[in-house]
């Protein structure tokens, strides 16, 4: 079938304004917990759109670690290319995409590191071959090939033997503050509902407007 002929109908019950909850986070873990339940893979991925150098969207997929009223958490190395774009232009959009429940929900806000306690105990319960991972990696530079990358694991392990492997410096969280989040539901005939919250100084924080799909 080429890619101009599939098309999948979106046959659900759909979204209405009375389905929301006021706080968008509390909305989100709905969705996040139906999506668990129904075993969607990686349930908690979220596409994280930066400003490159050069002025250009830049977008990769991580995994999120924590949702509050404060936002959307993730850790990577400070000194990747995401890293990088972040500090220098701290806004970013994030994307989850549900498919199997013909779902989406997209946040753009702003971007701040969260602090070291947080980085702290995340990096602890981590399986020790991903923490050694992150003192070997010099994640985003260019390496001549996987050889190098396994020698830098040989080396981290070799130094951390018999030791708790302690946080690198260069690597933690970073938290995205919605001031817009928005829930895309698929509906038939390409008629889908889709509802934006928006910061706002109402009791809530946030207003709700329904979006023409």
């Amino acid at each position: 079938m080429s890619l101009r002929d599939r098309r999948v109908q979106y046959e659900t019950a759909g979204l209405d304004t009375a389905d929301l909850d006021a706080s968008p986070v509390v909305q989100w873990q709905r969705w996040y917990d139906q999506a668990a339940e129904a075993e969607v893979a990686e349930p908690n991925a979220m596409t994280v759109s930066t400003i490159g150098d050069d002025g250009a969207p830049d977008a990769r997929v991580v995994l999120v670690r924590a949702a509050d009223e404060r936002g959307f958490v993730f850790f990577t190395n400070y000194d990747s290319t995401k890293g990088r774009q972040i500090d220098d232009d701290p806004v970013a959009a994030g994307t989850f995409a549900w498919l199997d429940l013909h779902r989406q929900v997209r946040v753009r806000g702003t971007v701040e590191r969260v602090g070291d306690r947080e980085s702290d105990e995340y990096f602890a319960s981590r399986p020790r071959d991903s923490q050694i991972g992150a003192w070997a990696s010099p994640q985003s530079q260019p390496i001549a090939d996987r050889q190098v990358l396994m020698a830098r694991v040989e080396e981290a392990t070799t130094r951390f033997e018999g030791l708790i492997v302690p946080r690198p410096p260069h690597w933690g969280g970073f938290r995205l503050r919605p001031v817009s989040v928005e829930f895309w539901q698929g509906r038939p005939n390409r008629l889908h509902d889709r509802f934006r919250y928006s910061r706002s100084d109402g009791p809530t924080g946030w207003t709700i407007e329904r979006l023409a799909p």
